[in-house]
């Protein structure tokens, strides 16, 4: 991390160093420059000192010996009883990671009355499951639920650390990888290992215009979060294997000072990325209305409609019905696309589903790259063809 340091007995309160800042981060306390927390480490004002009397310093986290940190840790995220769908497909990645090395997979469980689930993860080829379980730990803290997993981590030393691209596990993640000095990537669409053990953590970049490759070269864990729907769950067994270790929470978590005051529980919705089949409308509707058509070929074969981030940037519906990067991640059996471009931001979040049909005018549109069956021709005159079509296929079979 850099930063800007200031050289006391060198500096005399000349200001010159406030004129040239863009970022209007540096004020003056007592006739001294002070940086505010709008500084970008720009390095204009170090440049432009006529005293020299500023500098910028580079800290580094020291090297690891990588061969001291050996597995990979995935973060099981449970609630309710329940483990939440994305930590099983982490552990389908997980395997496939841990094999190139040929390094154990062990997962960690933090909450109150998490047993079940503990055992239950032993039906999913987990080497090791640490569980800390505590009344204290009935509600997510972030102070305490990183002190666990620190603990767990600082236990195992793993060499890579998978947590899900969760709301819980956006606020974790981050915290922990601070704590322990080394690199994170967040939503990641694909992860790949070396045989030196460096994780090659893939997600798109620059709005999405490329898929960047990340590399934690020199530090221990490696932190990345992946979102839900983008790897593959392994094959549950009907044997359970694996070791469960108890352990006792750390000193002075049960003393954290943030106290829950009251609880409300919000009814359980159902999620475009939870839907078998989905009809996306995209910018070429003409109207807020149009979006019937997609509704109605929807409800004709029994799934759900999502819509692409112009629409929703138009008011027509909610970011939780949006496909792409700013919204959802879907891997449905059969999605069809009405009049969607296919920009990278929107494919890269649906490009994995099983069947995929696209409908546009254009017949060069992107979306005709990843779509296993694309049709050219007018939305406005396929979809209420199709969607009369099934009803009528539906109604013949009764």
């Amino acid at each position: 991390m850099a930063k800007i340091a200031l050289l006391e007995k060198k500096c005399t309160g000349c200001g010159h160093c406030r004129t040239v800042c863009p970022f209007g981060a540096i004020d003056f306390r007592d006739g001294k420059p002070e940086l505010n927390a709008a500084c970008k480490v720009c390095g204009l004002c170090v440049k432009n000192c006529p005293e020299q009397a500023l500098i910028r310093l580079e800290t580094r986290a020291a090297s690891v010996d990588k061969s001291q940190w050996k597995g990979i840790l995935v973060f099981a995220e449970a609630g309710r009883g329940r483990l939440h769908p994305v930590v099983l497909e982490l552990i389908g990645k997980a395997q496939e990671l841990a094999a190139v090395c040929g390094d154990p997979v062990y997962a960690v469980l933090v909450g109150d009355g998490v047993e079940a689930c503990a055992e239950e993860l032993r039906h999913w080829g987990v080497d090791k499951i640490m569980a800390y379980d505590d009344p204290a730990l009935g509600w997510f803290r972030a102070d305490a639920y990183a002190a666990c997993a620190e603990d767990c981590i600082r236990t195992l030393r793993p060499s890579v650390v998978l947590v899900g691209a969760t709301s819980l596990g956006r606020s974790l993640a981050p915290r922990l990888s601070t704590r322990f000095h080394t690199g994170l990537t967040a939503d990641c669409t694909r992860l790949e290992r070396r045989e030196n053990s460096d994780l090659v953590q893939i997600r798109p970049a620059f709005g999405g215009n490329i898929m960047a490759q990340i590399i934690t070269t020199n530090t221990r864990p490696q932190f990345a979060t992946v979102r839900y729907k983008v790897m593959n769950p392994p094959e549950r067994r009907e044997e359970a294997s694996g070791e469960i270790i108890r352990r006792p929470i750390p000193k002075g978590v049960a003393e954290s000072p943030v106290t829950c005051v009251s609880v409300t529980p919000v009814p359980p919705a159902r999620s475009i990325s939870d839907a078998e089949i989905l009809v996306v409308g995209g910018r070429g509707l003409k109207r807020e209305s149009d979006l019937d058509l997609v509704r109605d070929l929807a409800a004709a074969l029994g799934g759900d409609w999502a819509t692409t981030r112009p629409l929703v940037e138009k008011g027509w519906t909610t970011n939780d019905r949006q496909i792409g990067l700013s919204g959802r991640t879907v891997r449905p059996r059969l999605i069809i696309t009405c009049g969607v471009s296919g920009a990278i931001q929107f494919t890269s979040c649906m490009n994995a589903s099983e069947h995929i049909v696209a409908i546009n005018t254009d017949p060069k549109a992107p979306i005709n790259q990843v779509a296993h069956i694309a049709i050219t021709g007018d939305l406005y005159e396929i979809l209420p063809a199709l969607t009369r079509r099934i009803r009528e296929e539906k109604h013949a079979s009764l």
